[in-house]
């Protein structure tokens, strides 16, 4: 079906039909028999003591690898945690324990395209359609029911995760009944244009989004970042890098943590090239460079990182064995989604609302609360209704729950035990 048969009636109808899907899916979830050429779980080794990794089969038609805590006792309520870019379900690990401790069963999915869940075979020319926002959200859905939950306490999503969890909470209510957003803000679902039935002649087509030339035309010139995900050269420009996948990671993880210094974030004043331009390099690119050289100059030293708590090498060699493994291309498919026409879908939900209990967490040296000048204060002052709070925590860049797994957990349970 092309957009613009489907109405808003008919969407629902469809992402209301996950039911009959999910049941099989659950039975998928519960079996945990190694297929022949399929991939294993993690080791317990590299996980903490309550956390175990396993597969739910035949969720939106993809096989999910999900960490899990909490499961010893049934019918708890189900908390879901969604990942960021490039990050995994192992992102989480720090938090899931003392969110089960306190009651809950608590499950964090490598989302579609990454880790060791379906679609991480994907090449730039496949097709876009699977992930659209709309079937990510139901990737989400069909999870959860494959579980055996009709809803859940909480849906928390970091970084791509937040918006990703926002449109779980817009689309389906009943489902996500409350949600906390991590260091992306959500200004809301995009809206089609307005009263204009009654103007004068046909109407001017909405004006072309000039940024991006006005970025190239800056001295020196640069690019946004996610223009630079949705090339083709990405992927191998990560991937195939000259310091090496798991170098790469270091210093891009380094350089968006509380660890570098030079990340002292404020508010821009608009969305303009000028005002962009006073972004770190990771967002607001050199035009001429890709990510890798962009990270490689800020490489930390071998004492750094042997002095490094929140992201020893050992734990970031789970993240390196996956991206050498996959490279980066299914994470990326989602940027290029996002900017993609099939994403109109999405305006059908203009004018919608997070009336859910909501909140937003973000470290305070992240620049991702500010690098979408007026979200911070849309998402607060109209895309949600019913939030309970925005807290910036101290000694956390953009990796909040991984910097400061301590604060982040008791927000977040704090929370929780607001919503029972």
């Amino acid at each position: 079906m092309d957009d613009k048969g489907l109405t808003r009636r008919r969407l629902i109808q469809l992402l209301a039909a996950l039911p009959p899907a999910a049941a099989a899916a659950r039975v998928g979830a519960q079996s945990q028999t190694p297929r022949a050429g399929a991939m294993e779980p993690y080791s317990a080794s590299v996980l903490p003591r309550g956390v175990r990794s396993r597969f739910a089969d035949n969720i939106n038609g993809i096989r999910v690898h999900v960490l899990e805590a909490g499961f010893e006792v049934p019918n708890r309520p189900l908390v879901l945690l969604v990942h960021g870019y490039p990050e995994l379900a192992y992102s989480w690990r720090k938090v899931m324990v003392p969110i089960a401790s306190a009651g809950y069963h608590v499950i964090a999915p490598d989302v579609r395209g990454y880790g060791r869940s379906g679609g991480t075979d994907v090449k730039f020319d496949d097709n876009l359609a699977p992930f659209r926002t709309l079937n990510e959200v139901r990737d989400l859905v069909g999870l959860v029911w494959a579980f055996g939950y009709r809803s859940v306490a909480a849906i928390v999503g970091h970084d791509a995760g937040s918006p990703l969890s926002a449109w779980c909470a817009v689309v389906r209510p009943d489902v996500f009944r409350s949600i906390v957003m991590m260091s992306a803000p959500f200004g809301g679902p995009p809206e089609p244009p307005f009263g204009t039935a009654n103007a004068a002649g046909p109407g001017a087509a909405p004006a072309r989004d000039t940024i991006y030339d006005d970025l190239a035309k800056l001295n020196p010139p640069r690019k946004h970042y996610q223009q630079y995900y949705a090339t083709r050269e990405a992927n191998d420009n990560m991937w195939k890098a000259p310091q090496g996948v798991h170098n790469f990671l270091r210093a891009y993880y380094h350089m968006k943590s509380a660890d570098w210094k030079e990340n002292k974030p404020f508010p821009l004043k608009a969305r303009t090239a000028e005002e962009w331009a006073k972004l770190p390099r990771y967002y607001i690119m050199d035009l001429n460079k890709g990510m890798a050289e962009t990270v490689a100059a800020e490489m930390p030293s071998a004492a750094e990182i042997a002095a490094n708590k929140w992201l020893p090498d050992e734990e970031l060699r789970v993240y390196s064995t996956e991206y050498g493994r996959n490279g980066f291309q299914g994470g990326l498919q989602g940027y290029r989604g996002g900017a993609n026409p099939y994403n109109s879908e999405t305006a059908i939900f203009g004018g919608r609302t997070i009336d859910q209990p909501s909140m937003f967490i973000a470290g305070k040296s992240d620049w991702g609360a500010y690098q979408n000048p007026g979200a911070l204060e849309r998402m607060q002052k109209t895309a949600c209704t019913h939030m309970v709070g925005v807290h910036f925590v101290d000694g956390a860049g953009h990796w909040v729950q991984q910097e400061q797994p301590e604060q982040v957990s008791s927000l977040i349970l704090n929370f929780l035990h607001r919503q029972a």
